[in-house]
């Protein structure tokens, strides 16, 4: 396993996968990473749908591209995985909540030796009729979640994007 910042500076969001699946094992790790993600007031509303099932992520990838004006356009780039992260539609912290959530899971996954993307359009993508019937499809009541967004996972078709430089001019002080 790497040092947390190695990863941290070495992370990239990967936009060509193998078709290879993942190993169950290894999603359930991103996965936990994502539930001990801290949450507002520790409320751990976030809820994480994995979702392997090739013609359910073809299927919410199109519906994404769609939401984001690229008809036929499979959003999740022929990932094999899907983790979709939703939480409960009165949480005050929903977002923020999520966020968190998603940043743990890049950063297991890039631990692992795995690629990711932080895939946007969540809320969007669950607020159509295909996208309420996954959720359901799942158990999950779409009037009580909304998503939030979709961290996206497999094994790196191609070589690692070089990490870019870090701007300066970020870091302000009052000591």
């Amino acid at each position: 396993m790497q040092d947390i910042l190695d990863v941290l500076k070495t992370r990239r969001s990967i936009r060509k996968y193998k078709e290879d699946p993942v190993p169950e094992e290894l999603i359930d790790r991103v996965i936990e990473a994502g539930l001990c993600a801290p949450t507002g007031m520790n409320r751990q509303e976030t809820i994480i749908l994995k979702i392997t099932d090739p013609e359910t992520v073809r299927t919410l990838g199109i519906i994404n591209g769609k939401r984001m004006g690229k008809d036929e356009f499979d959003a999740f780039y022929g990932a094999p995985a899907v983790l979709a992260v939703l939480s409960a539609k009165d949480s005050p912290t929903a977002l923020f909540d999520g966020c968190s959530v998603i940043s743990n899971m890049l950063n297991e996954a890039a631990s692992l030796g795995l690629g990711g993307c932080w895939i946007h359009r969540g809320k969007e993508q669950f607020e159509t009729e295909e996208g309420a019937a996954i959720l359901k499809k799942a158990g999950i009541d779409p009037d009580q979640y909304e998503g939030v967004d979709n961290v996206i996972i497999g094994y790196i078709d191609g070589e690692m994007p070089a990490p870019h430089p870090v701007k300066d001019g970020r870091v302000f002080r009052i000591e």
